[in-house]
């Protein structure tokens, strides 16, 4: 772990070996569908200030994740699963790539080669960085300017390189999934600034200049958009959604309950290591400092995260990135102790139990993920449902969709497809059509097609059991 060459290889080993086996294999699911939809539109209109899925403007997120798919499917030229999520991968690749080399001077080579393991091996990045949803990107976005901030802080660099590389990150992230990553982002340097009693860094002009290039960032994109007849109507879409997450709408205790047990779940198996950690065992007081306000700047914005009546545990996953650098400053500092057993605390213990966790995410995403694949193979309900579908519209007749929201389904029909948002704009040459269920009776009593009428020929369940009438418009 000495050679920084060696160290690249061993995460880039590692990355491989978790997050590219069977990466495409899975059919799409959940929210994969808002991130892949809009940059198939994208591709489709040129226009990508506006994120569509269908013909409906999808405001609920920033762009940046969209566009990425977007040039992954432009530059494999193929649209697909694999190429769908390979973003995902990559981010959570340059995190481990930025704390062996970015980090390397301020955590040493061992302690930086330990942070990126436990940052690549952590069962929250394992799952998040295998699907193309905003989390891996966005974590990924605030680990980043995490890293920077703190490898320039403690070299003691200067006050440009601690804040404007960080504010990069910091502003594409906001393109992301918004300012929330400024909570994470921020607990962790006005705790450092606050044990530190440097203040002063909080003002320097470095920090506003940071803060103009954060916001230039997101406006290059919010400002375009902003001219659109849109606006107003994302405003009020973004507002409700914030106020949903602060008032609970929708509150259920029981969930609400589970944030905080399943935040810490995103940290296994390193969570195990953390009750070992004795801050007390540094040698250096800077060290004992330094881990103390990393321990509060990762806390408090994780309990705050998850204690908001309207959060979910995965809003609380940027804490994962202080929270390798801080265990994995412990193992190298020897700060991992368990007083009652000395031996347990040995160099050479830990070691072993690092490289025994680090085999666990090996064989998750290695052989994990490739099993569950094989197994099933032939039990993917989208997958089905498409061939369903395939089946009934012959090639090359267009499939005309009625306002599909974001069904996965479309996403592996074959038949070239358009979308409208009601069976009015149906055009009059109509052969097939696909509509939610809900709205199917309305769709096979139309009046819209003299002397011609609609044959129901298939219904399908897409993921979620939401059902989708399949129509031939016929003499």
């Amino acid at each position: 772990m000495n050679s920084r060459m060696q160290a690249l290889l061993i995460v880039l080993c590692v990355w491989a070996v978790v997050y590219l086996p069977a990466l495409g294999s899975l059919a799409i699911k959940g929210e994969e569908g808002r991130r892949i939809f809009p940059a198939i539109r994208m591709l489709e209109t040129g226009d990508y200030v506006v994120p569509q899925v269908g013909t409906n403007p999808y405001f609920r997120k920033p762009p940046l994740v969209n566009w990425l798919v977007a040039v992954s499917f432009k530059i494999f030229g193929v649209r697909n699963e694999w190429t769908a999520r390979l973003p995902s991968a990559l981010a959570v690749l340059a995190v481990a790539i930025a704390f062996v080399t970015v980090a390397r001077a301020s955590l040493g080579p061992r302690g930086s080669t330990v942070a990126s393991l436990i940052w690549l091996t952590n069962i929250g990045m394992i799952e998040k960085g295998r699907l193309i949803e905003i989390e891996a990107l966005y974590v990924s976005l605030s680990g980043l300017a995490i890293i920077f901030w703190l490898s320039f802080w403690t070299q003691k660099k200067s006050a440009w390189l601690i804040w404007v590389p960080a504010s990069t990150f910091l502003g594409l992230g906001m393109l992301a999934k918004g300012p929330t990553l400024l909570v994470f982002f921020y607990g962790i340097a006005l705790a450092i600034l606050w044990q530190t009693r440097n203040w002063r860094l909080l003002f320097h002009p470095a920090h506003f200049v940071a803060l103009a290039i954060m916001l230039g960032i997101f406006g290059a994109w919010a400002v375009p958009f902003a001219k659109t007849t849109t606006m107003q109507l994302a405003m009020h879409k973004w507002s409700i959604q914030f106020s949903e997450r602060l008032s609970g709408t929708n509150f259920q205790f029981l969930n609400w309950i589970q944030n905080v047990p399943r935040g810490l779940v995103y940290f296994l198996p390193w969570l195990i290591l953390v009750p070992f950690m004795r801050f007390s065992e540094f040698h250096d007081d800077t060290q004992r400092q330094l881990a103390d306000a990393l321990a509060w700047g990762t806390l408090v914005p994780f309990l705050a995260v998850n204690l908001v009546p309207g959060a979910a545990a995965r809003y609380s996953m940027p804490s994962l990135v202080p929270g390798s650098w801080l265990l994995a400053m412990s193992y190298a500092g020897g700060a991992l102790r368990w007083h009652n057993k000395p031996h347990v605390g040995s160099e050479r213990a830990w070691a072993k139990v690092v490289t025994a966790f680090v085999v666990v995410g090996l064989l998750i995403g290695g052989i994990g993920y490739p099993v569950a694949a094989l197994a099933l193979r032939d039990k993917q309900q989208v997958k089905r449902a498409a061939a369903t579908i395939n089946a009934a519209v012959p090639a090359g007749e267009t499939l005309y969709v009625v306002n599909p929201h974001y069904q996965p389904v479309l996403f592996y029909v074959k038949a070239p497809l358009e979308y409208v948002r009601s069976t009015t704009e149906l055009p009059a040459d109509t052969r097939y059509f696909l509509i939610r269920a809900e709205k199917g009776e309305e769709a096979a009593t139309t009046e819209k097609w003299t002397r011609r009428r609609t044959h129901e020929l298939a219904r399908v369940i897409d993921y979620g059991k939401r059902e989708m009438i399949l129509f031939e418009v016929g003499p």
